[in-house]
């Protein structure tokens, strides 16, 4: 047994070790893996699916019901959130099976069937078999206890299932992380394309406003007044602080990326700041073709935040 969880050990280093090549998992997986135990083929699929936290079901024959607890640990070791299936399968490819036919009770009912169709005059049953066999207790199942030998075996395919599924979520992690790269560059690139439009708005500002000063007659201003309130609306369509945050909270996200592990939680509540930067841009743009470039962005965003949910 000891030697078992030392193995059941070496591999949660091993996947520890392949986390950190790669950051970004997906929660959504699907891993297998067979064995053969004397006259037993075992088989062990687990699959998972995204999910707050972990969530744990599972199926598993009698015979090993009392390992439930120890198997639902190594998958808690393993993966950490997600909606969780397991599942263990055991074919018996062998002439003994553990259910049998109860004889004495057969030939028990076999008798009082016939006694209850004298008494009351009813005919005799035309298909005995169909009848009996589906009575209480017509079959028996014979107890088996697990050995040592069938537990590691089972113990090293389980593991092995679960290095299959978190093979697969790497792939999708590995996925996941080209769709978060591309987003954010065309974020990054649309950020860009504000500049030539900001200073072009800021003279349509002010052409506007003069246009309305001159078409009101008989009204008299002062200039100095004029340039001072001009300089307080234009403050308060400035977006270059909006613009510089958006840009950090950009950087930042790549770096959690490739400097956390389980980011997932992280990487939404980024998502979120930058959400909010793009929306303040598009409240205060005042300005056709950037309102334009701000959907845009809020459409590459919400493809990120989509796909954030299914990372670990």
């Amino acid at each position: 047994m000891k030697d078992n969880f030392n193995r059941i050990f070496e591999y949660i280093c091993i996947a520890n070790f392949q986390k950190k090549k790669n950051m970004v998992l997906s929660m959504t997986g699907f891993g297998k893996a067979t064995c053969i135990v004397g006259t037993k083929k075992i088989t062990v699929e687990i699959k998972s699916l995204n999910g707050k936290q972990l969530d744990l079901s599972s199926r598993v024959p009698s015979i090993y019901r009392e390992k439930d607890l120890e198997l639902r640990n190594l998958v808690s070791q393993r993966l950490e959130r997600g909606k969780v299936e397991f599942g263990v399968f055991l074919e018996n490819f062998g002439t003994d099976i553990s259910t049998q036919l109860n004889e004495p009770a057969i030939q028990s009912y076999c008798k009082q069937i016939k006694q209850i169709s004298q008494n009351l005059g009813v005919p005799l049953p035309t298909d005995w078999f169909s009848v009996l066999l589906r009575l209480p207790e017509a079959t028996k199942t014979e107890s088996q206890e697990l050995d040592e030998a069938e537990w590691e075996t089972l113990c090293k395919t389980f593991s092995e299932a679960l290095d299959s599924l978190v093979e697969f979520r790497t792939k999708e992690g590995a996925s996941l992380r080209r769709v978060f790269e591309e987003k954010i560059a065309n974020i990054r690139k649309l950020l860009k394309e504000i500049d030539p439009y900001e200073k072009e708005r800021i003279e349509k500002v002010k052409e506007r406003i003069l246009e309305n000063l001159t078409a009101l007659q008989d009204v008299s201003y002062d200039k100095n007044r004029f340039e001072q309130e001009l300089i307080y609306y234009i403050e308060k369509l400035d977006v270059n602080e909006e613009k510089n945050r958006l840009a950090q909270h950009l950087k930042y996200f790549e770096e959690t990326m490739d400097s956390e592990e389980n980011c997932g939680k992280k990487l939404g509540f980024i998502a979120q700041e930058i959400g909010r930067e793009i929306n303040t841009l598009g409240s205060k743009s005042n300005h056709c073709e950037m309102q334009k470039i701000v959907v845009k962005m809020k459409d590459e965003l919400e493809q990120i935040k989509e796909q954030v949910l299914n990372v670990l």
